[in-house]
């Protein structure tokens, strides 16, 4: 027996459980997953049994080799990251476990023991290094007065000990993560109030546990600084809220929601640890916006006793975002911009694309600003680094892949090629590609040199024949008819698979499987491909993505529903934000039959906008004091917000008020999640 089929019988016997479909926390989306096969290789049978085809397959010979070759001139001797990973930890969460209010479990955090030992073949064996590194969770000692909880969540939660209680720098995603990081530092270094809040960036994983550890109308009474870098709330609104339907969706794929943790599902979310997500209770997301926003570079202010000077990074990690300075303790947080992984200049559940130039940019910048007088980083992923030296060599040598990789995919696109060849052709000089924190374990070379390209130029490549192209489906059936129909196709892609040619194996069938949506025999061979192309991905996303893609082949993809993104954060959000959610959830045929026209005033007047609904659009405004005009729709705040998320609890209007209401909100649909990914679009 060898050390992979050792260490799956282990995951047979510890986690059985997460073989099991259960709900998941996007929906009802439902996964039953076979346990791996026996190794080996076998060539495509002539009528496979379709049963058979369905379940998970070993790696084949060729993703061994990939895999061996691939990896074998990586710096395996150097462990210094294993070093920092446990440096200064002082204890995890009681009993490695995180509930919500109600007693459900929300999170699973005992890992470890999953990663021992050599990586299975079913992953990449620097991915599973980089797995081994974030599953250590805990409370960790920085530097004097400087501490992180990490591996609780996705991102880490820092606290700076000030002269009177804790000034905690990001919140993680959820709630009861947040809650259960504070309590885990009161029960170390003393029960003291939060005296302030510090969002880095407008990502979610770091603003969404914010309600976990103060409200905002504690904030205001105890005066608690909330800051955040410029533009954050609406930035915020718009990643995360506006297009979140469709961005919750691939994230799924890309976070790997439908996979079992495991070594033929998740085993590292890049930058951050992966968690069963089955079988649990999702997180609570919530939105304290920022009371306080930085607007310049060197700006400065003192919290608590702790003096803060910020860098802002607008449109690097994200469109909001910025860098930390401590100068009484030389501590410098570099937010997301630097991390033990090359990141996403554009991500693959979406949103918008990210300036290398001005990321490299930022790092430069940071080096001038803050590199001669800092002995400690910290990030919001990942571990500290400590040492002048050692943190100036880090900062230039990502900042030189981020320039290295905006600049070449630039001269490449100069001279004539297209984003798919310049991510065929792209490779890191040695020196910069031999770095552990330089690998795809997020980002990769391709996606982002394609990222480059479009923020240039955008989708189109300058090709009238892809100007006006067929859409998948319809192209799928005419390249399926040219190529000699359904079966000569399948033949074709069971031939590749044999090969190790899995990329041609999923064109192929990717084609067939649009073509013809209820051919489960072009389905299956396709997950196939999908499948080994995970196993031999270095970077998390992509393996979560073609695992996610072969799950759903198999087992059938998720019900279509309504489904609305981020719902906890409606409360929070202001009316014209509110409205501009509703805006794009307008249906043209509905709103086209009634148009309107009236006035929506919040809580006697604390805000009111002016809503006209014509020629299929909704658009508002802030209406001037005394304005008078339109119809009056009078509600509270809960009330509005209630009508909108359907959540009880709020006193009913009037019936007047009602009526319209129900006129207004019935042009407006929630998007049905569960939409094709893999497969044709309804």
């Amino acid at each position: 027996m060898n050390r992979h089929e050792t260490f799956w019988d282990q995951m047979k016997k510890r986690r059985a459980a997460l073989l099991i479909p259960a709900p998941l926390a996007l929906g009802a989306l439902l996964l039953s997953i076979g346990n791996a096969a026996a190794q080996g290789t076998a060539a495509p049978p002539s009528a496979p049994s379709m049963e058979a085809e369905a379940k998970p397959k070993p790696p084949s010979d060729a993703t061994r080799r990939f895999l061996r070759d691939s990896t074998a001139g990586l710096p395996w001797d150097d462990r210094e990251d294993f070093d920092l990973v446990q440096r200064g930890f002082l204890g995890g969460i009681p009993g490695n476990k995180l509930f919500k209010d109600d007693g459900r479990l929300s999170r699973d955090l005992d890992i470890a023991s999953l990663y021992a030992g050599a990586a299975p073949e079913t992953v990449n064996p620097s991915l599973w290094r980089n797995a081994q590194l974030h599953a250590r969770s805990g409370l960790f000692k920085v530097t004097d007065r400087v501490y992180q909880v990490r591996g609780v969540e996705l991102a880490n939660m820092t606290a700076i000990v000030g002269d009177k209680g804790y000034v905690l720098i990001d919140t993680l995603t959820t709630t009861e993560a947040a809650k259960a990081s504070l309590a885990l530092i009161r029960a170390h270094l003393g029960d003291r109030p939060v005296t302030g809040i510090i969002y880095t960036h407008s990502h979610v994983d770091h603003f969404g546990g914010a309600a976990g550890v103060i409200t905002a109308d504690e904030a205001r009474q105890r005066g608690v600084p909330i800051v955040g870098p410029q533009g954050f709330t609406k930035e915020a609104i718009s990643e995360n809220v506006i297009a979140g339907p469709a961005m919750s969706r691939r994230a799924s794929y890309a976070f790997g929601f439908l996979l079992p943790l495991g070594p033929t599902g998740m085993v590292s979310d890049g930058i951050g640890p992966s968690f069963n997500r089955q079988g649990v209770a999702p997180g609570t997301v919530s939105l304290v916006p920022p009371t306080v926003e930085v607007t310049r570079t060197g700006q400065t202010m003192t919290i608590d006793g702790v003096e803060f000077e910020f860098q802002l990074t607008p449109n690097t990690e994200a469109p909001a975002e910025m860098t930390i300075y401590l100068p009484q303790l030389r501590v410098l947080d570099m937010a997301e911009i630097a991390n033990g992984s090359l990141h996403n200049i554009l991500t693959l559940r979406g949103a918008q694309i990210r300036d290398a130039k001005a990321w490299a940019d930022a790092l430069t910048e940071a080096l001038g600003r803050f590199g001669s007088r800092t002995d400690t980083l910290i990030a919001s992923h990942f571990w500290p680094r400590w040492g002048q030296a050692k943190i100036i060599d880090f900062l230039s040598a990502q900042r030189d892949m981020y320039e290295y990789l905006h600049d070449q995919s630039v001269r490449m696109m100069n001279i004539g090629l297209t984003g798919p060849e310049i991510a065929e052709r792209l490779k890191l000089p040695p020196r910069l590609a031999s770095r552990w924190f330089n690998q795809d374990y997020y980002g990769t070379l391709s996606h982002d040199a394609k990222a480059v390209y479009q923020r240039y130029l955008g989708w189109y490549d300058g090709n009238p024949a892809t100007l006006n192209g067929l859409p998948p489906s319809e192209a799928g059936k005419r390249y399926v008819e040219a190529m000699g129909g359904a079966d000569a196709v399948l033949a074709r892609g069971r031939k590749a698979i044999a090969s190790g040619d899995y990329r041609w194996a999923s064109e192929l069938l990717s084609r067939l499987v649009f073509a013809q949506p209820g051919n489960k025999e072009a389905q299956l061979a396709l997950a196939d491909s999908l499948e080994q192309q995970g196993y031999q991905a270095t970077s998390s996303m992509w393996r979560s993505a073609f695992l996610s893609g072969a799950a759903e082949l198999r087992a059938g993809g998720p019900r279509r529903q309504g489904f609305d993104s981020l719902g906890g954060t409606v409360p929070s959000l202001p009316l014209a934000s509110i409205l501009d959610l509703l805006s794009v959830r307008l249906v043209p045929e509905r709103a086209l039959a009634q148009p309107m026209n009236f006035t929506l005033v919040l809580d006697g007047g604390k805000e009111a906008e002016r809503v006209e609904i014509r020629n299929g659009v909704l658009v508002h405004a802030p209406i001037e004091a005394g304005e008078q005009g339109a119809e009056i729709l009078a509600l509270s705040r809960a009330q509005f917000v209630a009508a909108i998320t359907k959540a009880p609890g709020a006193e009913p209007p009037p019936e007047a008020a009602a009526a319209v209401l129900r006129k207004f909100l019935g042009m407006v649909e929630a998007p049905a999640g569960g939409f094709g990914l893999v497969t044709p679009r309804e």
